[in-house]
């Protein structure tokens, strides 16, 4: 896995901001301390994301990373904010990790864990910025590479990110983990070798856009040849919290076949982690409304979906979709505002 280039702005942005925010901060001006760590903090949300997998958790040390800067201001110097930062969040988020078990995807199971804690996926907006910047984070925050991630020791997973993800010198990864340079060297050849695969690229959007439309509307007319057809031969399919999952196209077909075909569907498409994503929505005959089944999240190699991973209790709100659809014909008490 190769370090991922930023230009030298990433490395200019470190000082300390505007001399007299930073003086006014220190002084008790919350608004000239907003100002100071605003560049940095849809950037910081997603490191920790990164690092522990779960954006209740990310959300979390993002804020205790703020109050424990805001209440720090004394103790900074005034020299390279952005690495100052990093250091708190890396540090909160190595304890939290250290308390808590790792996040899962089922198909990385044995079978014998009792309790598990999923891997959460991430909305598009906590990753949309400038162009450029979406193209990196989608690349980063791919569910595969973050689930990789969490293999990782949690020291490890943290200078891969500082190093290969967020461009940080090996020095500079050195004062954020108070470690040696030879230290931060080891840690990041032992990580790159254990996440071999490097950061996944994404397909062209104009492909997932047509394998986007023919998918849904396969699922909505309940075709199952229709839906095979766009399914590697290799598919996984996973829908957690629930920890079976089924490997290869047969298998993935007579599971389709057996139960959730046979239901009435709806599907909206939408993005998390930067992968092509349905809120999926089930008709519930009793009440005459599609309510939510889950948040599917595909990752598309060369015209095919390779995997699925069906996020049952996701808060489909969360990813700009209704919370329900109404059935056409039906009253508007079946409809559920909507944050889309």
């Amino acid at each position: 896995m190769e370090g991922t280039p930023r230009n030298d702005e990433t490395h200019r942005a470190d000082a300390a901001g505007d001399d007299g925010d930073l003086a006014r901060a220190r002084a008790g001006d919350e608004d000239a301390f907003a100002r100071l760590v605003g560049p940095h903090r849809r950037e910081l949300r997603l490191h920790c994301y990164r690092m522990l997998g779960s954006t209740a958790d990310a959300a979390d040390a993002e804020q205790e990373t703020l109050v424990r800067a805001w209440h720090g201001l004394g103790r900074f110097d005034g020299r390279h904010l952005r690495a100052w930062l990093y250091r708190i969040a890396t540090n909160r988020c190595l304890t939290l990790a250290e308390r808590r078990a790792r996040r899962e995807l089922p198909v990385a199971l044995d079978g014998a864990e009792a309790e598990v804690a999923w891997l959460e996926p991430l909305p598009s907006s906590w990753t949309q910025v400038t162009p450029e910047e979406r193209a990196l984070d989608r690349e980063t925050v791919r569910l595969a590479f973050v689930a990789a991630l969490q293999h990782l020791p949690a020291s490890q997973r943290a200078v891969l990110l500082l190093r290969d993800v967020l461009a940080f010198r090996a020095a500079e990864v050195a004062g954020i983990l108070d470690v040696s340079v030879a230290a931060v060297n080891s840690a990041l050849q032992r990580a790159r070798a254990a996440v071999a695969g490097g950061l996944p690229r994404s397909p062209a959007d104009e492909d997932v856009r047509a394998l986007a439309d023919r998918y849904a509307r396969a699922w909505e007319a309940g075709d199952v040849d229709r839906i095979v057809a766009l399914l590697a031969d290799d598919v996984r399919y996973s829908m957690p919290p629930l920890p079976q999952w089924y490997g290869g196209l047969r298998d993935v077909t007579a599971f389709l076949r057996s139960g959730p075909i046979r239901e009435s569907w709806r599907f909206l498409p939408t993005t998390a982690n930067g992968q092509l994503a349905f809120g999926t929505y089930l008709y519930d005959a009793g009440l005459e409304v599609f309510r939510p089944g889950g948040l599917d999240v595909l990752t598309v190699e060369g015209g095919r979906v390779t995997e699925v991973v069906a996020f049952l209790e996701a808060d489909l709100t969360a990813f700009g979709l209704p919370a329900s659809l109404q059935v056409p014909g039906a009253g508007p008490q079946t409809v559920a505002d909507s944050d889309a």
